[in-house]
């Protein structure tokens, strides 16, 4: 079987929030992602996703855990040490409108990668950033424009392009759709699509939009309140989904015929609580029809029940067996 690219292990992300107190935003997330695939990470907005991606990649220090990146753990590596992975690993930002410096002209923010990871002459440079400028659908043209000069999905595309100017292997793409119109949308996730096919890169893509993680991922991770609560290939999670949340999370999304949706039981009521205060034991029980006292009691554990399949539920096998929805 082929090795991991990355692999996160016990991974935590704690920030201070006010005396002796923490805010738990990544908790003991442990999960691997494979060369050339899209493992989609999906949950509500403050579930814990970016901040995830943003640990993983040392743009936060964790508070504990491990994360190697072939092999190499890169968690207690120096900053001279990290340099090699930066250039393996790069992200596209949610917002193409703060993720760009206003003040540089596009080719600047291109080439700013390439002049620390590769340096070369300056004709070099200028030719890689028109090539990669071609490769995502912009002219020439575009080089020697400011970042207010660009529509938001041309934005964006500058964003993939200072992605790609390092030749990575992995790119996180953080909500990278989120920000634009619906019919730009489809146009970045098919060149995400086509570049990966192109050059085998490996993406790590999240999203709170089921419908486009389902169109992109091979496998899939279910966050809530910074834990993983299910992770499976695409498919299976998409048609037989284990965990309640996920069965809610997928009964929202919306059909094209109102009328053909089925009345699923499986719907989320109520606030996400507060990760620096979470529910005791399962941190879904507040806003699940199922929860009992074993579930204010005892957290459950990320547990495979068979090979690339995993679940945090205690009641998973039960809740099987109960139809959630009626046609």
């Amino acid at each position: 079987m082929t090795e991991p690219l990355m692999e996160v292990e016990h991974l935590c992300k704690y920030f201070p929030a006010g005396k002796k107190r923490l805010l738990k935003a990544v908790d003991d997330v442990s999960f691997s992602i494979y060369p050339g695939e899209t493992l989609g990470l999906v949950g509500e907005s403050g579930c814990g996703k970016t901040t995830c991606s943003r640990t993983l990649l040392r743009l936060y220090e964790p508070t504990s855990g491990s994360v190697r990146f072939k092999g190499r753990e890169i968690v207690r590596q120096s900053s001279k040490e990290l340099l090699a992975f930066k250039k393996d690993a790069q992200m596209i930002f949610q917002d193409p409108y703060s993720s760009l410096d206003p003040r540089m002209t596009i080719a600047e923010i291109v080439a700013e990668g390439m002049q620390v990871h590769m340096p070369a002459s300056r004709q070099t440079i200028q030719k890689r950033v028109t090539e990669l400028l071609a490769k995502v659908g912009l002219t020439e043209d575009y080089a020697n424009r400011f970042a207010h000069e660009l529509s938001g999905g041309q934005r964006q595309r500058v964003g993939i392009a200072r992605a790609l100017a390092v030749d990575p292997e992995f790119i996180v793409c953080d909500e990278p759709i989120s920000a634009l119109d619906v019919s730009i949308q489809a146009q970045i996730i098919n060149l995400l699509l086509h570049l990966q096919r192109e050059k085998g890169l490996t993406y790590l893509f999240i999203s709170h939009d089921l419908s486009m993680v389902r169109h992109i991922s091979d496998r899939v991770g279910i966050m809530y309140l910074g834990k993983l609560v299910e992770l499976g290939n695409c498919e299976e999670i998409f048609e037989k989904p284990l965990h309640p949340y996920t069965k809610a999370l997928i009964a929202a999304i919306p059909e094209a015929d109102p009328d053909a949706g089925s009345q699923c039981r499986f719907r989320l009521e109520g606030e996400v609580p507060s990760p620096v205060n979470p529910p005791s034991g399962c941190r879904f029980r507040t806003r699940c029809a199922y929860a009992d006292e074993r579930c204010a009691r005892e957290l459950p554990q990320l547990q495979q029940i068979k090979p690339g399949r995993s679940v945090a539920c205690h009641y998973w096998k039960t809740l099987q067996s109960d139809p959630d929805c009626k046609e």
